[in-house]
């Protein structure tokens, strides 16, 4: 393959995937350090690609929060939470990080994962420690970050990571083999566990740089969070699981 189809090709899965893993919302009444402020405080993507879309968008946007932001009722013992974290685990540990997983399979990862929702401790997690860091993906329902539809050997088949600043309002999207491709973004809280997501520039292969003029963008919220489990959803539906890797790795200003 020329250089010239690898970069397209590259170009192609680094615009869908890379801009669907890393989503979430706004805040008008809490406060939140604004980029570069020396403050500590402590978000998936789904790709909105024009502000011509956002009318259109309202009435599934409101449709989205209602799914996701009321989740059934569970009684639930704390002491029952580590053994669900390691039922989800046990879930999707056969399911290529989501790339097998039958319709059955998805909805028995929904329900576990809606189980930990319901019994999230961390109430604001865009104001927790716990945010910050290197989260690698370990499962995801969206289409455009695993590519199912290609041969195996074309799709991202290593290891793929999330990383967030909240301080800093920053979020990095990093894949590794075969195609490296990365991307950084700016967030824009919407409330205390949701964010609205704008990239400003990608990487192919990690080194050729993209500049973004605003047309990706995505939203994102926080369902659950702990020091090691992070669980996600985005405007379009898709779930996201992620467990932390490095508390201390700082996304790129």
């Amino acid at each position: 393959m020329s250089a010239v189809s690898i970069s397209s090709s590259c170009s192609h899965q680094l615009h869908h995937s890379s801009k669907e893993l890393i989503t979430s919302h706004s805040l008008a009444s809490i406060h939140f350090p604004r980029k570069g402020q020396n403050t500590s405080t402590n978000f998936d993507i789904n790709n909105e690609c024009s502000a011509k879309s956002s009318v259109k968008a309202a009435p599934q946007r409101l449709k989205w929060r209602t799914r996701v932001s009321f989740f059934p009722s569970f009684s639930i013992k704390d002491g029952d939470i580590e053994t669900l974290k390691q039922e989800l685990l046990e879930a999707i540990a056969a399911l290529d990080r989501g790339a097998e997983a039958t319709a059955e399979d998805q909805e028995r990862v929904d329900q576990i994962a809606r189980k930990l929702e319901a019994v999230n401790k961390v109430k604001e997690p865009l104001k927790s420690s716990l945010l910050n860091g290197k989260w690698e993906l370990l499962y995801t329902t969206s289409k455009s970050v695993l590519q199912p539809q290609r041969p195996k050997l074309l799709r991202p088949n290593g290891k793929m990571y999330q990383a967030i600043n909240v301080d800093t309002l920053r979020a990095q999207n990093m894949e590794t083999w075969p195609f490296f491709n990365q991307a950084t973004a700016n967030l824009v809280p919407l409330n205390t566990r949701r964010v609205a997501v704008k990239f400003d520039s990608f990487k192919i292969a990690g080194v050729i740089p993209i500049m973004e003029r605003g047309s990706g963008r995505g939203e994102l919220e926080i369902t659950y969070l702990d020091e090691e489990l992070r669980i996600s959803r985005g405007n379009q539906g898709n779930l996201f699981i992620l467990r932390m890797v490095d508390p201390s790795y700082r996304v790129p200003l």
